[in-house]
């Protein structure tokens, strides 16, 4: 019997579709003055794990059991950090909803409580994917407040979760794909 192939997984929160436009609307213009890979709007759950597809689906389907209602995030702030997949970002205030159904996620991908507690959880949604410098940075950081000012302060409800196929070691993005999506109501 042929061994199933393990891929990397990852569980995002997708804000809904009004939202999600504003988003990649401002997504795009950072992407056309620094460059950068496209992606979808979202909100990491589940870092990369490697699984192979049924134990994603499995894992992804017993999370969302449990998790019927949307809920609402409220971004904090435009941030940029160190590496590729955290160079331009919304910070979102890390309440304790947002804090729970990442820990919910997370524990049923198999990540043991301690690693949490050691790594804490920094809820944020991405807006650009590059190696920039700090100047580069800091010019993405204030197009956005010039492209969306209210951008930094806007509150939404999550009201889907996605199962996805995040290859990291894919700088492109092509590989990426959606596998499952959940519904909030």
């Amino acid at each position: 019997m042929e061994e199933e192939k393990k891929n990397v997984y990852s569980v995002w929160a997708m804000p809904p579709g009004a939202v999600r436009e504003r988003l990649k609307r401002v997504m795009e213009a950072l992407r056309s003055d620094f460059g950068g890979p496209e992606f979808d709007p979202h909100i990491t759950l589940v870092g990369a794990i490697r699984l192979t597809e049924s134990e994603a689906l499995d894992k992804f389907r017993s999370a969302c059991e449990d998790l019927k209602r949307a809920y609402s995030v409220q971004m904090k702030s435009v941030s940029s950090g160190t590496f590729f997949y955290q160079c331009v970002y919304l910070q979102l205030q890390p309440t304790p909803q947002v804090i729970d159904v990442s820990a919910h996620c997370t524990g049923h991908f198999g990540y043991k409580s301690f690693t949490l507690k050691s790594i804490a959880y920094m809820p944020h949604l991405s807006l650009l994917y590059g190696d920039l410098t700090e100047e580069e940075k800091q010019r993405a950081k204030e197009k956005v407040e010039v492209l969306d000012s209210s951008l930094s302060s806007l509150t939404f409800d999550i009201d889907s979760i996605a199962l996805c196929k995040t290859d990291t070691e894919d700088k492109t993005l092509k590989s990426w794909e959606k596998i499952a999506l959940h519904r909030l109501d």
